[in-house]
């Protein structure tokens, strides 16, 4: 209870990380969700596999609680009559309200003590069983679509208009006045209008580019098994993620891709199962988001590349921490069952919404955004 202190006859034990797929539970144990390590986590049981968040003239980098968010949705019901897309308005979305870490204390002056974060917590605590008690409210508005929603994405410059893509390897029109070219391309990058990425099943992306016809303008071998999922980094162009069936990811470098020895930057094999999505984050270049086939989403951070001795003696200090884990590992997040997609939300900075088959989370980790823009500059 709220004021209680924790009985002493307890001794305390060393934390350490537990890691799914290598480390086993034993007969009573159970893994519990620390709700200090997120500024927000709100969970929803419904249907909706798959979705994206649309665009709102709520305004741009919104930090304040309670937020509301908007989201369109698709099914994939035992029968095909029974499908439908959902269009989703989640408002009263709490969570802690915590001060923005100045950006001279992330540069190294830590000028702030244990004992101050202890009380900012549990001045949030208060907030949010006083001020934010009630439970987010959710509203839906449905459309029949016949078959399975496999993806469904809305046009960034017109959330309004959605497309998605059914199990019968089609893409559904919104009316019969247009038809779609049938040439499978997905992925784009902000900086050329004109140029695609795909990714398939041979282990192959390629890049196109619609005025040069029908074949690619370059392909490359990103992985040896399936590619699942890539992104393009809307922030630096020049970065693409890719998610292997295998478990692991990538990041490619455009400008040298001819060059296989610089292309691939980067290379992970922290997930044991398969990649089902990844993606960049809008506000911050160098992070992004997987969720793989382990029920796992975890967040990297790639500008981080601190010394392998130092990280393992900092982090020994704080926590039983394998000795393979990765540095620019930032987050862990469980608790849902076969993750299915995720999404960065534009205009709430930190915020993520993952899919799975029991349900979809909101949430926003604590301290992985640690300096928000200056809207003013």
């Amino acid at each position: 209870k709220k004021g209680e202190a924790s009985s002493s006859s307890i001794p305390s034990m060393p934390i350490r990380v537990w890691q799914p797929g290598v480390d086993k539970l034993e007969e009573g144990e159970e893994l519990q969700c620390d709700p200090s390590a997120y500024n927000s986590l709100h969970g929803f049981h419904v249907g909706w596999p798959f979705l994206t968040f649309l665009g709102d003239k709520l305004g741009l980098s919104r930090t304040e609680f309670p937020h509301t968010l908007y989201m369109v949705a698709g099914t994939q019901a035992e029968k095909a009559p029974w499908n439908s897309i959902g269009l989703f308005k989640i408002s009263s979305l709490s969570g802690k309200r915590r001060d923005v870490v100045p950006k001279n204390l992330v540069n190294g002056d830590d000028g702030m003590e244990d004992e101050d974060d202890e009380g900012e917590d549990s001045d949030s605590d208060e907030e949010s069983e006083d001020g934010a008690s009630s439970a987010p409210n959710i509203q839906v508005r449905r459309v029949a679509h016949h078959g399975c929603v496999n993806r469904i994405r809305a046009m960034p410059q017109n959330p309004h208009i959605c497309v998605s893509s059914a199990d019968s390897a089609h893409v559904q029109p919104a009316s019969g006045s247009w038809t779609v070219d049938p040439i499978p391309l997905a992925g784009h990058t902000a900086s050329e209008a004109n140029v695609f990425a795909s990714c398939s099943v041979d282990g192959i992306v390629a890049l196109w580019d619609i005025r040069m016809g029908k074949s690619p303008g370059l392909s490359f071998m990103a992985h040896n098994e399936d590619v699942n999922v890539i992104s393009w980094n809307r922030l630096a162009s020049c970065m693409l993620a890719s998610g292997s069936d295998d478990g692991t990811f990538s990041i490619h470098d455009l400008r040298v891709i001819k060059d296989k020895d610089k292309a691939k930057v980067a290379h992970f094999g922290y997930h044991k199962h398969p990649i089902t999505s990844i993606e960049w984050s809008a506000h911050e270049s160098s992070t992004l988001a997987v969720s793989s086939g382990d029920n796992q989403l975890t967040i990297w951070d790639l500008s981080l590349k601190m010394d392998e001795e130092e990280f393992k003696a900092q982090s020994k200090e704080q926590v039983n921490t394998p000795q393979d884990l990765p540095p620019q590992l930032l987050f862990v997040h469980q608790g849902q069952k076969d993750l299915k997609e995720l999404h960065w939300h534009n205009q709430i900075p930190g915020m993520i919404v993952s899919t799975a088959a029991d349900g979809f989370n909101i949430l926003m980790p604590y301290k992985i955004q640690n300096t928000l823009p200056d809207l003013a500059a």
